[in-house]
């Protein structure tokens, strides 16, 4: 069975994204990638959502991103070390996998 969704106001969709998701593994991406990737992490800091596994996936792709969010954004003070461990960069889908099934045995 395949249900398909639509919305027409793209704030719907987000909210419904991350209000019935276990994880995000988020692979490389665009704008959009970026914007629902920054969303999680946002509502997850500000303890509007529980944590739940957020993962780049590639670290070959990502690391740009991680050098800028460790050597500009936190050394200004504009985030704390413990939001830079909300998220976590991951090479291979096994770990992907393992990584998810650690953080639900601890809960």
């Amino acid at each position: 069975m395949v249900f398909v969704l639509s919305f027409r106001y793209f704030f719907v969709r987000k909210v419904m994204f991350v209000k019935y998701a276990k994880a995000f593994i988020i692979l490389p991406g665009g704008y959009g990638t970026l914007d629902e990737f920054f969303e999680a992490i946002t509502l997850i800091q500000t303890h509007r959502i529980f944590k739940f596994p957020v993962i780049l996936v590639g670290s070959e792709y990502w690391k740009g991103l991680l050098g800028w969010l460790k050597d500009t954004v936190h050394k200004h003070g504009n985030v704390s070390k413990e939001d830079l461990d909300i998220f976590i960069i991951i090479d291979k889908p096994q770990d992907v996998a393992a990584a998810i099934k650690k953080f639900y045995a601890k809960a």
